[in-house]
């Protein structure tokens, strides 16, 4: 067989992933956070961009005083006296001799010697040091940029303060590590004891171990060191008053029948502790005044600032939706570095330039691709969810990608981008975008109730109940059929443990 060469033309079309597609689909998934980076990692590479210099902001605090305009001659002149009598303001086409009194008036009325209520010293100090800041002052360095204090920390601080012998010490730095941080011990006496005997060559006998460990029980805060959870609460217990009211009842129902008092068998426990219903509900509340997890009191927890992309506001009977101007820096291109790229220039520092031109544009056109598709997908989320943003989640509509994306005219998985990790100020609270995406039940006279609204009906409901008598997952779908919504109590329970609320028998309680 003869294998022969020849040339083809052929016509296709074919998505190629230009650099500049790759670079505004990346910028278009990142959080606000990463996009400040991104941003700045940008700003210090390519010596083209830079910050846009807007004086808007200056000249709105003007405006907040007045505003000065600059006359042919040099001379300032108000165009908005703020302090002047309304009958001294006048139209600009008032002509030349009210233009005159208004100068006279405005001369007039500024003395020759302003008096001054501030004194020099008391702006412009001496910089030669740094004196103790003042008790009053808001910012607090330390605490701001410091690093957080540790549960295991706190347990060494405690345990510096106290006299112990050089083996009981050895002993108790290994109980603080096994410590979790919410304050219960991970490891068992006898896994430390082997671990100190063997690592260490530390002999001592587990007794010693439990004296230490009793010790360190004794610690802040309350219940540390516990291995259980009816430890933990006894140690709170054993360090109450004496004459604290229902402690010794407190301290029976803890240490005999806490398994009745978690499965919420009341009567059975009622029977077995000799206690009156109104004596348990006296109990019941001094053991609900403990911590279960002590640790949680030293928790090194830092909190998480949410900065939201989008801002919808109503004015005038009418949402409005806009960009937050805050999430990202205005960026242009230096026009002084612009100005120096040469066209039939080819050496090594103009193409250096010149590269770094074009990325400065299409960096600036990427952002702006990323604002507008933003504000577009928005836009259309708050026209959808406009009930929500009136009367709250039970008025949430169903809505999926494919609804977004057919009304902005764009693939579903660049809705997917641009509505993950993007947040949303309402007067209603800052919720993520795909918040108002949800599946959707179909109701008896033939409409649609999305899932949103379902799981507010049953947050409803279950706040609503009687406690001595929870509603079932059975009841709570026999009462959304009463509402024309039908829902399965799998499909109940789902979104009760979505919600994190308790089974029935869970929620049970004394009033």
């Amino acid at each position: 067989m003869v294998m022969k060469t020849s040339l083809q033309l052929k016509m296709g079309q074919q998505l190629t992933m230009t650099p500049q597609l790759q670079q505004a689909i990346r910028l278009l998934q990142l959080s606000t956070l990463d996009l400040q980076q991104e941003i700045q990692q940008a700003l210090d590479n390519n010596p083209m961009l830079e910050l846009s210099e807007d004086d808007h902001d200056t000249d709105h605090a003007l405006d907040n005083d007045y505003e000065l305009s600059s006359l042919p001659d040099g001379e300032l002149k108000p165009e908005r006296d703020p302090v002047a009598a309304p009958e001294s303001s006048h139209d600009s086409d008032s002509g030349e001799s009210d233009a005159g009194e208004s100068d006279t008036l405005w001369t007039e009325s500024i003395p020759n010697d302003l008096p001054v209520d501030t004194a020099w010293d008391d702006i412009y100090q001496g910089t030669g040091s740094i004196g103790p800041a003042s008790p009053d002052d808001d910012y607090d360095f330390e605490s701001r940029n410091s690093a957080g204090e540790t549960l295991q920390d706190h347990l060494l601080w405690q345990l510096n303060l106290t006299p112990m012998s050089d083996t009981d010490r050895i002993i108790a730095l290994a109980i603080i590590d096994s410590v979790e941080p919410d304050g219960y011990l991970s490891t068992s006496l006898e896994e430390i004891h082997s671990g100190l005997v063997d690592n260490h060559g530390v002999e001592v006998e587990l007794d010693e171990m439990a004296c230490v460990l009793k010790r360190i029980q004794q610690f802040d805060p309350p219940g540390v060191a516990c291995r259980d959870l009816q430890e933990c609460l006894m140690i709170q217990l054993n360090q109450l008053a004496p004459d604290t009211p229902w402690l010794p009842q407190a301290k029976l129902v803890v240490s005999h029948y806490l398994t009745l008092l978690g499965n919420r068998d009341y009567a059975q426990l009622m029977r077995r502790s000799r206690l009156r219903e109104d004596d348990l509900r006296e109990v019941i509340r001094l053991i609900q005044s403990l911590n279960p997890k002590p640790g949680s009191v030293i928790a090194d927890s830092k909190p998480e600032y949410i900065i939201p992309d989008v801002i919808v506001t109503k004015s005038n009977g009418r949402w409005k939706v806009e960009l937050n101007p805050e999430i990202a820096p205005r960026l242009r291109v230096n026009p002084n570095y612009a100005s120096l790229v040469r066209r039939a220039d080819n050496s090594a520092d103009n193409a250096y330039l010149r590269d770094n031109l074009q990325e400065a544009r299409w960096f600036i056109k990427s952002l702006q691709s990323r604002n507008e598709t933003l504000l577009k997908v928005a836009t259309r989320i708050v026209e959808h969810q406009q009930g929500f943003l009136e009367y709250g989640e039970e008025a949430m509509k169903p809505l999926v990608l494919h609804d977004i994306a057919e009304a902005v005219d764009m693939h579903e998985s660049t809705i997917s981008r641009v509505t993950t990790q993007k947040y949303m100020h309402t007067p209603r609270g800052i919720f993520e975008l795909k918040y108002f995406f949800s599946s959707h039940v179909s109701t008896d006279t033939g409409g649609e109730c999305s899932s949103t609204a379902i799981r507010a009906i049953i947050r409803k409901l279950i706040a609503a109940e009687s406690p001595k008598k929870p509603l079932s997952d059975s009841k709570i779908a026999s009462m959304l059929a009463e509402q024309g919504i039908q829902v399965a109590r799998r499909t109940i329970a789902k979104y009760r443990e979505a919600m994190s609320i308790p089974p029935s028998n869970e929620r049970k309680r004394l009033v």
